[in-house]
């Protein structure tokens, strides 16, 4: 427990996109203090009309994602301590997406973008055929391997300076995700990916800026993933010309 001179100075972003303000509160600090602890204690104690998203608590969900002193953060998982200036934070919703109320963005240009990317399964087999064997030693599903993690949290989506100054950019998750089932052998439809991910807005207005891997809280890279994606799609366009 902290004494009451223990406080941590919380500044929260509030309202809709027609009508933003932001307002400060005094939250108690604690040891082993997160800042969704925090956001929670405003709406408890504080201000009970307070929009936000949390499910899992524990880092498995990424419904709780947010700016902390402008960083995209998953706020079960990060620390106060780790990140509070001088005894303040400040917290808005992920950048990128529209706002819904308060602390709640709007996910569907993100998960949108999913289906542009084509960033979806395309089932090789019915169900009443046999699975096509994966083994983890083949490069190709070593390369997927390495993007399967990804949750949806929009940590990258809100970090991608691409995305901030190109709205038609379908951004570093969808890409990633492409990438993966691109390299999956269960896939059935490689030309159709190739196909959405180098059109408008796809992975050749990355600027290979490096944010998406810097902040992704699992570790991934989508920048390696979207790398990938410039190779093949370049790959497939002069094969095309060879065969014109």
């Amino acid at each position: 427990m902290t004494t009451s001179s223990d406080t941590l100075r919380v500044t929260v972003q509030r309202g809709t996109a027609a009508a933003l303000r932001r307002e400060t509160f005094d939250v108690p600090a604690y040891e082993n203090q997160t800042v969704l602890d925090v956001v929670t204690w405003i709406q408890q104690m504080a201000d009970s009309t307070l929009s936000y998203r949390f499910a899992c608590r524990v880092g498995m969900c990424g419904s709780c994602a947010m700016m902390v002193n402008g960083v995209p953060r998953w706020t079960c998982r990060t620390h106060v301590k780790k990140v509070a200036a001088d005894g303040e934070l400040d917290i808005a919703p992920l950048r990128n997406l529209p706002i819904i109320k308060d602390l709640a963005a709007d996910m569907d240009p993100f998960f949108d973008k999913w289906v542009a990317a084509e960033a979806r399964l395309h089932p090789s087999a019915g169900r009443g055929d046999e699975f096509d064997p994966v083994t983890s030693q083949e490069p190709a599903r070593a390369e997927a391997d390495l993007g399967i993690e990804c949750i949806n949290c929009g940590i990258c989506y809100a970090a991608c300076d691409t995305v901030a100054g190109n709205p038609d950019y379908l951004g570093p998750a969808a890409l990633q995700r492409a990438w993966t089932l691109l390299n999956d052998s269960r896939d059935a439809d490689r030309d159709g990916i190739l196909a959405a991910v180098s059109g408008k807005g796809g992975c050749h207005n990355c600027h290979s800026m490096g944010s998406c891997a810097q902040y992704c809280p699992n570790d991934l890279n989508p920048m390696r993933a979207i790398a990938g994606l410039k190779r093949e799609t370049v790959r497939a366009a002069w094969g095309r010309k060879r065969d014109a």
